[in-house]
C-alpha cells in the first residue's frame, strides 16, 4: 500500500509570534521554521504503518515555496522514502493546496492520504476534508487511532460525544489529531541519510490548476493585552467583585 503524507511548512510552535509593522500579516523574516506539528504526527502514523509491512512506500509532499524543501527533509528524516514539492512562491488556501494535492494523488495513486487535521499558522482544517471530495474518497478526520487489516481501514476518531469508529475501503483519506501518536525524535543519522534521499520539485503553474486566492487579508492585529487580576479578602468580597464586573446573580 502506497501513503501520501501532505506537510506544511509553518512557524516554529515555540517562537512567539510578531505582527508585521505595516499589519499586512504575521513577521516571518529571520524567524525559525518547522514542519507543522500535526503534520508531523502524520509522518509518524505513515512510518509506523510502514515498520508494520502494510505501506510499501511512504512519500511526502508538501506545496509552497522552495524552502520547503527543509520541511520535506523533516519528514524524510523521520521515515518517509521520497518527497515531492510542488514550488509555489504566493500564499495558498486551503482549497488551492487541495487542489494542488489532488493533481499529485492523481499521479501517484497511492492508497491512503494522511494529513494533518489543521496548521498552526491559519489553523483553517479544511484541507483534508475538501481533498476528499474533490478526490471522491471516504475520509475519517480528528484520528487518535488507525488500524488496517482484512484490506480494511478501521480509525477511531475523537467527537464532541467521546469517539466513534469508522470502517474505510481504500484509497481513503484520514486526517490526525494529537492523541494519534508521539512523533520520534529525529536522530543525527537520520538527518544525514535523509539527505540522500530524492526531491521531485514540480512547479505549481505546471499542474494546469486554479490556485487563484478567493480570500483577502484586510488586516492582522495583536490580541488585546490582558488586564491584571486582583486579590480579594475573602469569598463574600469575590461574589460582590464577580456581580459588579460579569452580572453574576
Amino acid at each position: 500500500m502506497k501513503v501520501l503524507v501532505s506537510v506544511k511548512r509553518v512557524v516554529d510552535h515555540n517562537v512567539t509570534v510578531r505582527v508585521k509593522a505595516d499589519g499586512s500579516g504575521v513577521e516571518t523574516a529571520n524567524v525559525k521554521m518547522s514542519i507543522n506539528p500535526f503534520d508531523e504526527i502524520a509522518v509518524e502514523a505513515a512510518v509506523r504503518l510502514k515498520e508494520a509491512g502494510i505501506a510499501s512506500e511512504v512519500i511526502a509532499v508538501s506545496c509552497g515555496p522552495s524552502q520547503s524543501q527543509e520541511t520535506l527533509r523533516t519528514a524524510l528524516a523521520i521515515g518517509a522514502d521520497r518527497g515531492v514539492l510542488v514550488e509555489c512562491e504566493t500564499e495558498l488556501q486551503p482549497l488551492a493546496v487541495a487542489k494542488l494535492l489532488k493533481a499529485i494523488v492523481e499521479k501517484e495513486q497511492p492508497q491512503l492520504i494522511i494529513a494533518g487535521k489543521q496548521a498552526i499558522d491559519d489553523d483553517c482544517g479544511q484541507t483534508g476534508q475538501i481533498l476528499a471530495a474533490l478526490c471522491d474518497m471516504p475520509q475519517a478526520t480528528f484520528a487518535s487511532k488507525i488500524e488496517y487489516q482484512n484490506d480494511l481501514l478501521t480509525v477511531t476518531r475523537e467527537v464532541d460525544g467521546g469517539s466513534e469508529t469508522l470502517e474505510l475501503v481504500p484509497p481513503a483519506i484520514v486526517t490526525t489529531d494529537l492523541r494519534l501518536n508521539e512523533p520520534r525524535y529525529v536522530t543525527l543519522p537520520s538527518i544525514v541519510k535523509a539527505k540522500k534521499k530524492p526531491i521531485d520539485v514540480i512547479a505549481a503553474n505546471s499542474l494546469d490548476v486554479d490556485i487563484a486566492t478567493n480570500l483577502e487579508v484586510l488586516k492582522v492585529s495583536e490580541p488585546p493585552a490582558r488586564k491584571p487580576g486582583v486579590k480579594v479578602s475573602d469569598v463574600n468580597a469575590l461574589i460582590q467583585k464577580l456581580k459588579s464586573e460579569v452580572n453574576v446573580i
